[in-house]
């Protein structure tokens, strides 16, 4: 029964390789994760999932595979959840004189949850309808989709708002890798454009050399040494304004990551596309513009560079002089673009808009191809890609 969870895991695209599978099998055997379908649930993640990133999917594949065969856990006792003042409030809240008879007639909570029970002892089979079998639809105190003045939901999804007790505890997580980012997962995946070297003043303690030392000499021989420091230099330049205020809260957690993970990072500002100048403060961004001419002579081509825009525009902002929406740009943001290109070669675009969105704007494509393909999602998977091309 279990190869279908098998198939269902790599049909949603998770990471999933025979030898992980052997030694689910192997804890299987060594009677791990068996009381329960929760226990197994949570087993089977440990040992196949090795991204975090895949939980949603995996949650997915697993309610897929094993839908409609949950069962009550071994001596668990389904009451110690429900408090009774909370079960006698609700009676005084939501339910009508008639219904409240109904449920005496049933025999009150306890009758309730009994009748469960046996009733999961005996059913065979899947049920639509009705009123005393588990199933969906109909008025049977179980199952789901269906209407009971005081019920167990089993599986599904709410319909009613009736049910005393959702009979679902797995919480499915939002972490796939094609979901937008928050600043923590944003810092592990910036993880990956790292060099280290030691460099400044020697101000860490060294415990292998003064090991090494105290062993050769006789006495404490104490060695420090420079603070161990990602060397990236890193430039971000953020669009701002305009289509871009509804991706803000990203942006500002892709920054506050940033900020976090390299030690020399600059960034600035410019709107829709690189043109001639751009800015430090968004208050005084006309004002105190800074040419770019002079960012291509102060940083050289060992920087990596980010571009974060949603290039979406018109394309003449793009393709002629003048075609800026805020100023006469004496040459086009195409030509700026390809002078960054070839001052930066380690440089990408990251894109707030869906990936799949983008060969409906035409704007999209021209700085794609600016870009040289350098343009992703601002995903995980997408943000891991324009590391690893950065990393090269």
């Amino acid at each position: 029964m279990l190869l279908p969870f098998f198939t269902a895991l790599r049909d949603a695209k998770v990471p999933v390789t025979p030898k992980e599978w052997l030694h689910l099998m192997e804890a299987m055997d060594k009677d791990v994760g068996e009381h329960s379908l929760d226990d197994f649930y949570y087993l089977s993640r440990a040992v196949l999932v090795k991204d975090e990133k895949h939980y949603d999917r995996f949650d997915q594949a697993f309610g897929k595979a094993f839908k409609g065969i949950e069962n009550v856990g071994a001596g668990e006792d389904l009451t110690t959840d429900i408090p009774e003042d909370w079960l006698k409030l609700l009676n005084e809240k939501f339910l009508s004189d008639e219904e409240k008879a109904q449920i005496e007639a049933l025999g009150g909570w306890d009758k309730l949850m009994e009748t469960l029970k046996q009733r999961l002892e005996e059913q065979k089979e899947r049920h639509q309808g009705g009123n005393r079998w588990i199933g969906t639809g109909g008025t049977s105190p179980f199952g789901n989709g269906g209407y009971n003045p005081e019920g167990v939901r089993i599986g599904g999804t709410g319909k009613h708002g009736r049910a005393v007790k959702v009979w679902e505890k797995r919480e499915f997580k939002n972490l796939d890798d094609s979901v937008e980012l928050g600043t923590r997962n944003i810092k592990v995946a910036l993880r990956r454009l790292r060099r280290f070297a030691r460099q400044g003043a020697p101000d860490e303690l060294d415990i292998d050399g003064t090991i090494d030392g105290t062993a050769r000499q006789g006495w404490l021989d104490i060695h420090m040494r420079p603070e161990r420091r990602n060397t990236v230099k890193v430039l971000i330049l953020f669009d701002i304004g305009g289509s871009m205020d509804g991706h803000i809260k990203m942006c500002e957690e892709l920054f506050s990551a940033a900020k976090t993970e390299f030690k020399n990072l600059e960034f600035y500002y410019f709107h829709n596309c690189l043109y001639e100048g751009v800015w430090k403060d968004n208050r005084r961004r006309h004002a105190e513009r800074i040419p770019t001419w002079d960012l291509i002579h102060k940083y050289d081509s060992d920087w990596r560079v980010i571009f974060i825009g949603d290039a979406s525009m018109s394309p003449y902002e793009i393709t002629i002089p003048g075609g800026s929406v805020e100023h006469f740009n004496e040459e086009a943001g195409a030509v700026w673009m390809k002078r960054a290109r070839e001052q930066w070669p380690k440089s990408v675009w990251l894109n707030p808009v869906g990936e799949r969105h983008w060969h409906y704007t035409a704007s999209i494509t021209l700085l794609r191809e600016l870009m040289e393909e350098r343009m992703y999602p601002l995903t995980l998977e997408g943000l891991d890609q324009a590391m690893r091309v950065l990393t090269k």
